[in-house]
């Protein structure tokens, strides 16, 4: 049995979130394969390589390939799962991987598996549904499963690795879509998926500048990364990148600071993994404190700078 998991990166860097992925491919059990596709990504491979339990990395080198546009990739996995005769093809549930993997699963004609927690056999997994309120087991019959993986269920792969690299026939440029532009957020905070500890501001924040005035020194004080409700977002706070929950970023983090959010289910999904959950809300019968290790029943614009002040 050989598992094919699919690597994200931007051609320089292999992504944290490949990591993930290979620890669930190590879970399932077989060969482990990794395939990088960009353009000028050699770096990339060598990194993949040096990930403990993987076996071989495959490299399709080609200038089609530099954006990663869905169509082009999903033909070349369709192509290298048919040729190395994979039983499982896995990718992080990012939204490369939500982009490319149900295009593969339709070429392959079988059933995506979506955003696994757990693995329990082969063919059996466990997925969240009803916005992470209950869990399913799933038995998949079919002869290659297509997989995508919640990164926050699963430890990343350490280095320690010695995986040969192997270049493999790049597959037709279909044409159909190409990268017009990208909008990069630079930001000195860690990356929100990848955060220890994340200070998050809801509704009850009240705006933009508050936002940034009582958030933005808490998180400067713990290290931490910035996120928001939907609601805060949908407000303009913030960015949509800052966006927590079941149609934002899914985290799980050390620390979760919620400050001024209600816990709508739809946010609870993103978070509720969460190693410890602090909830500061004035309402004392917010859905967030059923989640929360710790909760503070207080005004926010009160609440807050004296949490701050004592740090």
């Amino acid at each position: 049995m050989a598992i094919l998991v699919i690597a994200e990166h931007d051609n320089a860097q292999l992504k944290a979130a490949t990591r993930n992925a290979v620890t669930a491919a190590a879970k399932i059990g077989g060969d482990i394969h990794v395939l990088v596709a960009g353009a000028g990504c050699a770096a990339v491979a060598d990194q993949a390589a040096k990930l403990a339990g993987v076996a071989q990395v495959k490299l399709a080198d080609a200038a089609h390939y530099a954006d990663q546009t869905a169509e082009n990739l999903a033909a070349l996995i369709v192509d290298v799962a048919k040729a190395g005769g994979y039983s499982h093809v896995l990718a992080p549930a990012t939204a490369n991987g939500k982009n490319a993997l149900p295009r593969v699963a339709a070429l392959l004609d079988v059933a995506q598996i979506s955003d696994i927690v757990g693995v329990e056999g082969a063919d059996t997994f466990v997925r969240p549904i009803y916005a992470g309120n209950a869990l399913a087991t799933v038995k998949s019959a079919d002869a290659v499963k297509v997989i995508t993986v919640r990164t926050t269920a699963f430890d990343a792969a350490a280095d320690g690795g010695a995986a040969s690299v192997a270049p493999v026939a790049a597959a037709a440029d279909f044409g159909k879509s190409k990268l017009v532009g990208r909008e990069i957020t630079k930001s000195e905070r860690p990356e929100l998926t990848a955060a220890k500890v994340i200070v998050s501001g809801g509704r009850g924040v009240g705006n933009g500048d508050n936002y940034k005035a009582l958030l933005e020194p808490l998180a400067d004080k713990l290290g931490a990364a910035l996120g928001a409700s939907r609601a805060a977002v949908d407000a303009g706070f913030v960015p949509n990148d800052y966006q927590v929950g079941q149609t934002g970023k899914i985290v799980a983090p050390e620390l979760y600071i919620a400050v001024g959010i209600s816990g709508a289910i739809q946010h609870l999904a993103g978070m509720k993994d969460s190693k410890v959950i602090v909830a500061i809300n004035k309402d004392p019968e917010a859905p967030i404190f059923q989640v929360a290790d710790y909760g503070l029943v207080a005004d926010l614009f009160e609440a807050v700078p004296q949490l701050t002040a004592s740090l």
